[in-house]
């Protein structure tokens, strides 16, 4: 009886993973190809305007830099559960990535991180994945905030200032309600109780990160030829990360929202919207679909550690 519970488990395991890569795979094929905006003629001819190899070696060292530090991120805080090696944490970050693609913003994410630990510490597992996520968000906030005052929406960036102070009155006013058990000062509790220099290295690697892709975007915008004030272009590429990251989305759909909130922004300031579309869909082919495939490797290699968990528990 036992020996057919384990086969349905690896057939169930394996379906699974089949699902989740062609799931992957499609909604990168529908995306690029229903997408009105793209002419692949045009996209072509786009391409040619990057392929200079100093540019081309500049954007993939730039985006191996991206990737990189967030697997150095995870390393850093899932290292607080058990030794992790870069093996380890780049298998984890590149199968969590592809297993989130179709998920609402990034949340399978948390499931395909938690699957690689024992069933006991997924709470924990997710609760680092939140300060390792946390951190990323508080940055796109800050540097947003400082792009809408250079870009002169002033009124917006006081507004974004104004909601982040109620919300930090209200959470310490609140911070010893419980429910359910649960309370802000539980949380913060918890966050206080991880080392200061993972902390200190999780900021310091999250900063790199930020600074790193809102450069490619910057030298991407060099490539075509847009030639705008380097504290404009920033405050703009800092602007739309921010304004695109407060709206509910999948990843799937990242550049289809990033390049909507970009033509807005981009569009006041005289840049072409072809450019625009161009650059959002080059930035999502290299940030997400490029780990997405690497990732879809490392789901078909999957051995959940929930299973073995369960089986030594019994």
């Amino acid at each position: 009886m036992k020996a057919r519970s384990d086969k349905a488990t690896q057939f169930l395991t394996v379906l699974l993973k089949i699902l989740i890569v062609s799931a992957a795979f499609y909604v990168i094929y529908d995306r690029l190809n229903s997408d009105p905006q793209l002419s692949w003629t045009a996209f072509r001819e786009a391409i040619q305007k990057i392929a200079h190899p100093g540019m081309l070696l500049l954007l993939f060292v730039l985006t191996f830099g991206n990737r990189f530090l967030e697997i150095l991120k995870w390393q850093n805080l899932g290292s607080t559960l058990r030794p992790l090696s870069l093996r380890e944490s780049t298998k984890q970050v590149l199968a969590a990535l592809t297993a989130g693609i179709f998920t609402p913003n990034g949340i399978g994410e948390y499931a395909g991180k938690a699957f690689y630990f024992p069933k006991k510490e997924a709470g924990q597992v997710v609760f680092l994945n939140l300060i390792c996520n946390g951190i990323q968000m508080v940055l796109t906030i800050v540097f947003g905030t400082i792009g809408l005052f250079i870009l002169g929406y002033t009124e917006w960036a006081l507004s974004v200032i104004v909601l982040a102070t109620t919300m930090g009155l209200l959470f310490y006013f609140t911070q010893k309600i419980t429910l359910k058990g649960y309370s802000f000062h539980l949380l913060y509790t918890k966050i206080q109780a991880l080392p200061k220099s993972v902390h200190q290295k999780n900021n310091l690697l999250a900063l790199g990160r930020y600074l790193i892709f809102s450069h490619q975007y910057y030298f991407l915008f060099q490539a075509f030829e847009v030639h705008l004030p380097y504290a404009t272009l920033m405050g703009a590429i800092a602007a739309v990360y921010f304004m695109a990251s407060s709206l509910p989305s999948f990843q799937f759909l990242d550049f289809a929202v990033k390049g909507s909130v970009a033509l807005f922004f981009f569009g006041k300031l005289g840049v072409n919207d072809w450019t625009v579309v161009f650059i959002s869909t080059l930035m999502w082919l290299m940030n997400v679909v490029v780990p997405v495939l690497l990732g879809s490797y490392y789901i078909l290699i999957f051995k959940p550690q929930w299973t073995s968990s369960s089986a030594s528990d019994s």
